[in-house]
């Protein structure tokens, strides 16, 4: 056994001994192609930084047209859906105003004139409490579509109460 140990020693030793010049060889040429290249950046480092800032600003330039572009698209994009969204908008405002026409309930003009009647009224009743004559009140011109209302809520009034 011990014999055994001796080859395969010995063996290892002129393999190691075999591989140790490879290896040195190796080691030298990557360490010279280190410097190489330490040498070649530093002589031609100034060549390829300048080069790379030319290739920036044209890259830049490329960038800025790309981001305008795409700008501009979404700002078309944004525009076409509001408009879209103001059409909605309008849709259901009219579909809301048509079903409140439809329930007999008043319009904020209808509101704001029966307002101004009743003002007149009172001013009437007034000056009849005061023994003045009142002034003459100026006949107003209806629109149809007032008029319409009003027997609208007359024919209501009659149906709601009890006969």
């Amino acid at each position: 056994m011990a014999s055994k140990r001796k080859t395969r020693g010995t063996s290892g030793a002129r393999a190691a001994d075999q591989g140790a010049p490879s290896m040195r060889d190796s080691a030298q040429k990557i360490w010279l192609a280190g410097l190489g290249a330490f040498e070649r950046a530093k002589s031609d480092g100034p060549k390829v930084f300048e080069a790379l800032v030319s290739q920036g600003k044209e890259l830049r330039g490329r960038a800025t047209e790309a981001a305008d572009q795409a700008l501009k698209t979404l700002r078309e994009q944004a525009g076409d859906a509001q408009g879209k969204w103001d059409k909605l908008e309008q849709v259901f405002e009219d579909r809301v105003a048509r079903s409140l026409k439809r329930l007999g309930v008043l319009t904020r003009a209808e509101v704001d004139e029966l307002a101004a009647q009743v003002r007149e009224l009172n001013e009437s009743v007034r000056g009849i409490m005061r023994g003045t004559p009142a002034p003459a009140a100026k006949p107003k011109r209806k629109s149809a579509a007032a008029g319409k209302k009003k027997k609208a809520g007359a024919r209501k009034a009659k149906r709601a109460t009890p006969g």
